[in-house]
Formats: C-alpha cells, structure tokens, sequence
C-alpha cells in the first residue's frame, strides 16, 4: 500500500491491470458458452480454462473439437499457440525475480495480457505489480465468465442462433487485424490464407491451421525480421 501511495507509475499500472482484467475476464462467456456447445460439458471446459488458462489456445481445441476434427489435431494446434507464452517467460522473468512456489504461479499467470502491462511499464517495481494485477485478475475473471458462460451455454441451446458458433472467429480477427500494418505481416497472412483455403477441402480439421503456422515459420526463415524491428507481445481479448 505504502508503494502504490507513493509511486505514480505503480498505480497506473494497478489501472492498466485491473482495465485489462475487467476487458479479458467479460470474454471469458463467449469461451464458456462455445465449449459447451462443442460437447466438452462443464467439467472439462472449467478444467481446462483453469490448467490450460490460455484464451487463443483454448479457443483453438474447443473450435478443432467443434469441427469434428481430430484430438491429435486440436491438440497440436492448441500447444502451438501456447508456445508464445514459454517465448513471454523470457520478458518478464528478469522483471519479476521470484523463487520457489511464486516462481510457478508466475509461469501459470505469463499470458498476453499480464506480459504486455509488464514490459509497458517505466520502472521494475510498476512491472512486477502490473503482471501481478493483471494475471490474478484476468485469472478469477476469465474463470468466473467463463463458468457464467458454460452455465448459460446449457439454457441458449444451439450456439449459431445466437452467432456465437463466429465468436472464435472474430476474436481472433481482432487479435489479429492491429497486427497487418507491415508488408511482413501483410505477406505471412496473404500466404496462410491461401494455405488454409487450398488445404480446407482435403484434410480434417485443426491440420490447416497448422499448415498457415508452418508457413509463418518459413517466412520468418527465409525473410528475417530487419535491424531495429521490435517484436513487443501482442495484446489479446482472451488469456
């Protein structure tokens, strides 16, 4: 208390991670709503919100499964998306310098959001606190909408009444969208959406989005970023 009374920057970031907490977890519905509605019933969906707690990642095996894809496939491309979370433990480990039990409640906490308030911060003591705030709350937040959502998802029935079967989908547009202003950027999403649009027709579900990470992978090979480009982790609605 005495830190967040005499240090402006650690209360703007208590602002930043309670705004992004209070954004992220109100999502948290579209998630619960959607696995239910794909047929992983209530335990499993809360059970992987809570082990897994990675939006894009728990998206991606919910919207495989939806799909009728294959476990192998909506497994792969959920752990291939969870990968940028291991890359994130690189930026905020030397900002948090914890030990023991705090070191693994971190790791579970390293998501989008809590590493973005983090490394936005002016001054390691704003760090720490902003990956605090923002972990814990998108934590109880995410979890608790989606409960409300898993709950809800059971009583609306058929989620494309309602354009939730799109939901995903427009997360991940969004996700996605800020990030195209580069003509690298504009390359690697021109090439996976011909990847995926060729490979739709022929393979099951889930392998064409692993098929557009591979062509992002090549690009990245073959055309390195330029001296001076700043990859900062990229925002997202869901942990």
């Amino acid at each position: 208390m005495n830190v967040l009374s005499s240090n402006p920057a650690a209360r703007a970031a208590v602002r930043q991670g309670v705004s992004v907490s209070v954004a992220t977890g109100l999502y948290g519905i579209s998630f619960g709503a959607l696995s239910v509605a794909a047929g992983l019933g209530l335990g499993p969906t809360m059970a992987l919100s809570l082990l897994m707690f990675s939006g894009g990642s728990q998206f991606a095996l919910v919207g495989v499964i939806g799909a009728a894809g294959t476990p192998v496939a909506a497994v792969a491309t959920a752990a291939l998306l969870g990968l940028r979370n291991t890359l994130y433990g690189a930026v905020v480990s030397p900002l948090l310098q914890v030990r023991g039990w705090r070191r693994l409640a971190a790791a579970h906490l390293t998501i989008d959001e809590s590493t973005a308030v983090a490394a936005a911060q002016p001054e390691p003591a704003a760090s720490r606190i902003g990956f605090w705030v923002t972990g814990v709350g998108v934590f109880v937040l995410w979890n608790a909408f989606v409960l409300l959502g898993a709950l809800a998802g059971d009583a609306l029935g058929d989620p494309r009444a309602w354009g939730l079967d799109a939901a995903a989908a427009a997360a991940f547009l969004a996700l996605v969208w800020p990030r195209l202003a580069p003509r690298r950027a504009q390359l690697v999403a021109g090439l996976a959406v011909v990847a995926t649009a060729a490979l739709i027709p022929f393979v099951p579900p889930g392998i064409p989005v692993l098929a557009a990470a591979a062509v992002a992978v090549v690009v990245g090979l073959v055309t390195p970023a330029g001296p001076g480009t700043v990859v900062a982790p990229e925002k997202e609605t869901v942990p």
